[in-house]
């Protein structure tokens, strides 16, 4: 592994952050989100949840397309552009919000999520790439820590801004004949408009910042190689790593129980009763465990432990928490769903360098078909909202998350090494760079 040239790895690391609290405030408001429209466009549950199904299949879309992408205009230019594009989202869901017109609404959000997709096919290499993949973990929390401080600040902005006194309005509406009932909902959706128009313009001038800033282009394929024995097998790509499909697979089901916990809390905390006033913020608890969990992996990880020991640590706990909200109610049961943050924290910077390790040339499209994976978050929360209406909710809640995390449980005790240690045993290193040695 070598490290990047060119500009300081903190400096480089720090605009990184920058990048990845936007990741994080654009993702973890989609949680009040689906409060915000099932009122603004007067949508059952089920439909409410196509915010996180249209967001997170956007990645599944358009992750590969963003890999090519980033070959053509090098890791800045493609920085840059993932900025504008998410701007143009941003700008397409504040004005058809405010018009009330939900599949143009979508729409934004779907441009948000390729913006997105493009964002971190960038960035979740890069980052890795700084320096020894082994610790890779770590620094990858440094840029967690990032992302869930504007995670936990996004439901506080948009339901403070926006959401103040959602309980109350829902009621009012629910009482008001049609003509009162459009005048009340058209007043509540234009409040979405200027923050969101606001959040394009702080896009576009992140964008222009990172076109002028010090962020050198990298190539993690130059970084991330792969032994030469591969490298002689190129016509058979990808599928001499099966650590890297095994590590989507988990990456898929990591995303879609931490949008469960995450994102769908306030619909599992409106599951007892609790009003919306109460559900609005419950994402923030999420991610504030999560926050906690980074912390605590950032210490440990590879101090005390190996990022892949630390992510059988996660997954058992996420088994533990899990089980606990099926066998309590209410709030207790609320905060084990929001505990499941702390369990969550550390798995995707212990899956992602785990699944790239050694893809050599493969890496960008490597890191493609992890973003993909990001697809999870559509699909789990989705089969929840569904099957909520037909089964009890903490049943189901318990039915889609415990599997998963035993598959990642899986993943960290063997998966991650299926297939390395046979081409490690025939292959000869590239002269100059190692593929698993410290800078």
């Amino acid at each position: 592994m070598t490290t990047v040239t060119g500009s300081s790895p903190f400096r480089s690391l720090a605009i990184v952050g920058v990048l990845f609290f936007i990741i994080g405030f654009f993702t973890w408001i989609n949680g009040p989100l689906i409060t915000f429209v099932q009122l603004a466009f007067d949508l059952d549950e089920v439909n409410a949840f196509l915010v996180l199904m249209v967001f997170y299949l956007s990645y599944f879309f358009l992750a590969l397309p963003a890999a090519a992408l980033l070959k053509r205009t090098g890791m800045k230019k493609g920085l840059a552009a993932s900025l504008f594009v998410m701007a143009v989202g941003a700008a397409m869901f504040g004005e058809f919000s405010t018009q009330r017109w939900y599949p143009g609404a979508l729409s934004g959000l779907f441009v948000i999520g390729g913006g997105l997709a493009l964002l971190q096919t960038a960035v979740n290499p890069y980052v890795s790439i700084l320096g020894p993949i082994e610790s890779a973990a770590q620094r990858i929390a440094l840029m967690g820590i990032c992302n869930k401080v504007a995670g936990i600040l996004a439901p506080l902005v948009l339901g403070t801004l926006v959401l103040h006194g959602v309980g109350n309005l829902a009621a009012q509406v629910e009482a008001a004949d049609a003509a009162g009932k459009a005048v009340l909902l058209d007043a509540f959706a234009a409040k979405i408009h200027l923050p969101y128009l606001v959040m394009a313009g702080i896009l576009v001038v992140v964008a222009i910042g990172i076109l002028f800033s010090p962020l050198p282009d990298v190539k993690p394929s130059e970084a991330n190689a792969a032994p030469v024995a591969d490298a002689a097998e190129g016509e058979r790509g990808l599928s001499r790593f099966p650590h890297l499909w095994l590590g989507v697979l988990c990456l898929f089901l990591y995303v879609g129980v931490e949008v469960l916990a995450g994102d769908a809390i306030g619909a599992y905390g409106k599951g007892f009763g609790l009003s919306l006033d109460q559900t609005k913020f419950f994402t923030s608890f999420t991610l504030t465990a999560m926050l906690l969990g980074y912390l605590a992996g950032l210490v440990a990880i590879p101090r005390f432990v190996s990022q892949e020991r630390y992510l059988a640590i996660s997954a058992t706990l996420g088994v533990l928490f899990a089980l606990g909200a099926l066998l309590t109610h209410g709030y207790v049961s609320v905060g084990f769903v929001a505990a499941l943050g702390f369990a969550n924290a550390m798995m995707w910077p212990a899956i992602f360098p785990l699944a790239i390790k050694g893809l050599g040339r493969h890496t960008e499209t490597g890191s493609a078909l992890l973003i993909m994976g990001i697809a999870g978050g559509a699909i789990l929360p989705q089969a929840f909202a569904v099957l909520k209406q037909h089964y009890d909710f903490q049943a189901v809640f318990a039915a889609l998350a415990i599997p998963a995390y035993l598959y990642i449980l899986y993943y960290a005790l063997a998966g991650y090494r299926v297939g390395i240690a046979r081409r490690a045993a025939t292959a000869v290193p590239e002269r100059g760079i190692m593929a698993d040695s410290p800078p």
